[in-house]
């Protein structure tokens, strides 16, 4: 053995080994499903494909109309993060930057927000979203996500916020800024890397959820893709070809934008939650 690899070295590395492949043999089967003809998943599900066929695909787009299921998609994730951006990091200014008790309660409040589950208030939010007359429209998706994400969106915005210096604000009001001037041309640009964090969670928490949508657009076609895929599962019988293929196809827009902001996670985090 090597000078310092220990027994203790050994076991960690066989746990952290262990974890990965717990955690990538899901995405191994959804993957090896998608790319299998209904006789190779009856006959052998978990072997590679051979051969590969990508006729799942087409069917899932076609026979789920995920076209306009991926337009809806996006059209509600994008509009909430970018509504949740916008009242979150204000809401989040005003709390990181007023010493009062009003301030402080308020965030408290929304502490409480992060705590408690949205199924507490399941029934009574459907009732106000039906009486309103958004049942089954992209508004009433909008504003249920913006309810229910925008604690934690304060939360980490105003974290982050207290870890910035307050001199960049009284600068700006001393030159004779508002404070709304002052967030928007000074404080705002400085929150990018939480922004990601942000931008991130809430566009995966959103582009997946499959339960929301499900009582709130079913039948109004206007279903997301999470519930258009569901249509391939029934009672008695599931096709898991197409339901690996949509859900590949499902998993690929939000793992790009995944991929391209994940470093603004972890600096989001390690840089506003010390604050």
């Amino acid at each position: 053995m090597r000078t310092g690899y220990s027994p203790r070295t050994l076991v960690r590395e066989l746990v952290m080994v262990a974890v990965a492949i717990a955690f990538l043999f899901p995405v191994y089967a959804l993957v090896t499903l998608a790319f299998k003809d209904p006789a190779q998943i009856a006959n052998e599900p978990l072997s590679l494909p051979d051969p590969p066929s990508a006729g799942s695909f087409g069917e899932a787009w076609q026979s789920a109309s995920l076209g306009s299921a991926l337009l809806n998609s996006t059209l509600i994730t994008v509009t909430s993060v970018v509504v949740l951006i916008v009242l979150g990091s204000l809401a989040a200014y005003f709390l990181a930057r007023t010493a009062s008790r009003l301030s402080y309660s308020l965030y408290i409040l929304f502490l409480v927000g992060i705590i408690l589950p949205f199924q507490l208030g399941m029934i009574p939010l459907y009732q106000l979203v039906n009486d309103l007359g958004l049942l089954g429209t992209y508004q009433g998706m909008i504003l249920f996500y913006t309810g229910i994400q925008l604690p934690f969106t304060v939360f980490l915005y105003t974290g982050f916020i207290r870890s910035l210096p307050a001199d960049y604000t009284n600068a700006a009001l001393i030159d004779g800024a508002s404070h709304l001037q002052a967030f928007g041309y000074v404080i705002f640009p400085l929150l990018r890397p939480i922004t990601g964090t942000v931008l991130i969670l809430n566009a995966v928490h959103i582009w997946n959820d499959f339960f929301t949508p499900l009582l709130y657009l079913g039948g109004s076609g206007r279903e997301t893709v999470p519930v258009r895929v569901f249509a391939f599962v029934n009672e008695y019988t599931s096709d898991y070809g197409l339901v690996a293929a949509g859900l590949v196809l499902a998993a690929l827009p939000i793992l790009v934008v995944f991929l391209v902001l994940q470093r603004y996670v972890i600096r989001g985090f390690s840089s506003g939650l010390k604050g």
